[in-house]
């Protein structure tokens, strides 16, 4: 069942304690897509420039990512420049250039209006539920938002909200939206609002699972080096929808085990910058990683 995932392709310059990278490959749709793809087809929309390198459109080829609906705009390629301090859960944008991006209008192509797993990756929640108005009813459909969206068009997310299966936000985000400290109680006013289960990503500390009839909470996956965390989200949505594709059953047993496939992808997502480091494993190691989890979080 192939997947489908509207958002960003961007070009990142990024700078850690670590090291620093300048005009690499990344947008939430890049991370989520290049996650995905080791289980299952995916499908991107979005948009970039004409300066947008031809090698990244051919390693998305290669990996089995459909770019039918990568559009090429006039202008130059979305843009974001940031810093990571030791604490690496914050972020700090230095420039942000929206260029073509800011006139994105997702179009879904005919031939991917059946997709049976949509992922709504973080942009405006106007667009995201004009995608929704696109495609036929699918069998999953997962959402991931941001703090900017939550403040200046809180009214346009709440309307999305009872379209979405499975909605993604981080801890800040969740707190934001509900004005509930308490991750529990927030995740149950969420769901409130229409979503059938909210996943709070709370970065190192890994991720809490909340439907109306259970809740799960999964540890990140213990690592020894991080270089990047830039997507280490949408990476993590990538796994957790991809696994739920190739699986075809959307069930209890199902989504636990997706989400600890999203945690190892994220796991080797941080491990480098960009992708990198998701362009060099298989199928054996993220299974390999999976079998480890087990072992160290079982008692």
């Amino acid at each position: 069942m192939s997947i489908l995932v509207v958002g960003s392709v961007a070009i990142d310059s990024v700078k850690t304690p670590f090291g620093k990278r300048l005009e690499a490959l990344g947008g939430s749709a890049t991370y989520f897509s290049v996650a995905a793809s080791f289980f299952n087809k995916v499908n991107v929309v979005a948009t970039v420039g004409e300066d947008f390198p031809k090698k990244y459109i051919n390693l998305f080829k290669n990996m089995g990512i459909g770019t039918e609906g990568l559009h090429v705009a006039k202008g130059k390629t979305f843009r974001w420049e940031g810093r990571y301090d030791y604490d690496l859960n914050t972020a700090h944008t230095i420039a942000t250039h929206l260029n073509v991006f800011q006139n994105f209008r997702p179009e879904v192509p005919r031939d991917l209006k059946n997709s049976k797993f949509v992922f709504l990756a973080n942009i405006d929640p106007e667009l995201q539920y004009n995608v929704l108005k696109q495609v036929a009813r699918p069998k999953l459909v997962a959402c991931d938002s941001m703090n900017y969206w939550l403040e200046h068009k809180k009214s346009q997310f709440e309307r999305l909200l009872d379209k979405v299966d499975i909605l993604l936000l981080n801890d800040s985000e969740a707190r934001q939206f509900t004005g509930e400290p308490n991750l529990m109680r927030a995740a149950r006013i969420i769901v409130d609002f229409g979503p059938k289960a909210v996943i709070i990503k709370k970065g190192e500390h890994g991720v809490i699972y909340f439907s109306k009839n259970s809740h799960f909470i999964a540890p990140a996956y213990l690592l020894e080096t991080v270089y990047d965390p830039t997507g280490a989200g949408d990476t993590f949505a990538g796994g957790m929808i991809g696994y739920l594709s190739k699986a075809g059953k959307v069930d209890e047993a199902n989504i636990r085990k997706s989400i600890i496939y999203g945690s190892i992808l994220a796991s080797f997502a941080v491990e480098d910058f960009s992708v990198d480091r998701m362009l060099e494993i298989s199928m054996d190691d993220i299974n390999a990683r999976y079998d480890h989890f087990k072992k160290i979080t079982r008692f």
